[in-house]
């Protein structure tokens, strides 16, 4: 006796496959917002809970709370709704909003007059930090005077790019700077944002924030960018490779880690000489 032979989309015993073709994410042309679905979470590095990056109507990333929370609950400058994939500040008419993470993570002071919900809220985003085991370690030793400077190359880790005329506090060292937009295999691409023209290494004035006083610094060290094409400064601040750049198609799948540079809150980060220039020191 021989089986009698099964049909191709059927197992041995004749029940149906269910074979689902692959789904991939794509980017509409006309959507406001690059950043894709799946390359939205986050871990807040303070509290380690999670978060959700969107980007705002000014380009700007905000980090919100993954869940929704009642409207009701929640004071009216700290509403925001998405559209698009796009946050807005304030709600949206419907009983429900989102809420930036700040305002629950148990790193940050609470904020005054919390309703129930959000107190609730707070203190179970707490417990879970107590659990991750953040903020009980022992502190690290102090670092030296030179610290944020690599060993035999003299440059920042962290440096100060300056990009269209707005200075920027870079994530990582410029070398280290990685394309943030998807590879036709779904990851991230590993090509660096750095490619010939770069940028100049220069001292350049201290200049103060709108509102602040006088700076003790008198000059930083800062990558200017200001030189090149407007369309490759551009590329850098959207912080993409040379071929991804000519492929506005391309979705991202993390966002751009620039912060706009303080020099008060980031004093840690300025450094008043060149890379690979050493002081004299005399005899």
């Amino acid at each position: 006796m021989h089986p009698a032979p099964t049909a191709g989309g059927c197992h041995w015993d004749g029940s149906p496959r269910n074979a689902r073709r692959p789904r991939c994410l794509r980017i509409a042309p006309n959507s406001p917002s690059r950043l894709l679905r799946a390359g939205q979470g986050g871990r807040c590095r303070n509290c380690g809970n999670h978060l959700e990056w969107f980007h705002t109507a000014g380009d700007q990333p905000i980090a919100l709370h993954p869940a929704e929370m009642p409207a009701a609950e929640v004071p009216e400058s700290c509403r925001w709704h998405l559209s698009c994939g796009t946050a807005y500040p304030s709600g949206d008419g419907s009983a429900w909003c989102r809420i930036p993470h700040t305002v629950l993570c148990p790193h940050h002071p609470a904020p005054k007059q919390l309703s129930p919900a959000l107190q609730t809220a707070r203190r179970q985003l707490a417990v879970r930090t107590r659990r991750l085991g953040i903020g009980t370690s022992t502190p690290p030793p102090p670092t030296p005077p030179d610290q944020g400077q690599r060993p035999g190359h003299c440059r920042p880790t962290r440096p100060v790019v300056q990009i269209l005329y707005i200075r920027y506090l870079a994530p990582q060292s410029i070398e280290d700077l990685r394309c943030v937009a998807q590879t036709r295999h779904r990851h991230r691409c590993h090509h660096p944002v750095l490619a010939s023209p770069s940028g100049i290494w220069a001292l350049l004035p201290a200049d103060p924030v709108r509102g602040q006083l006088a700076l003790p610094h008198q000059v930083l060290t800062v990558y200017n960018l200001s030189h090149l094409p407007y369309g490759e400064q551009l590329r850098w601040r959207a912080q993409r490779c040379p071929a991804h750049a000519a492929a506005p198609g391309a979705a991202d799948v993390a966002l751009p880690k620039w912060e706009i540079f303080d020099p008060l809150l980031h004093h840690e980060h300025v450094h008043t000489r060149l890379p690979g220039v050493t002081r004299y020191r005399p005899h």
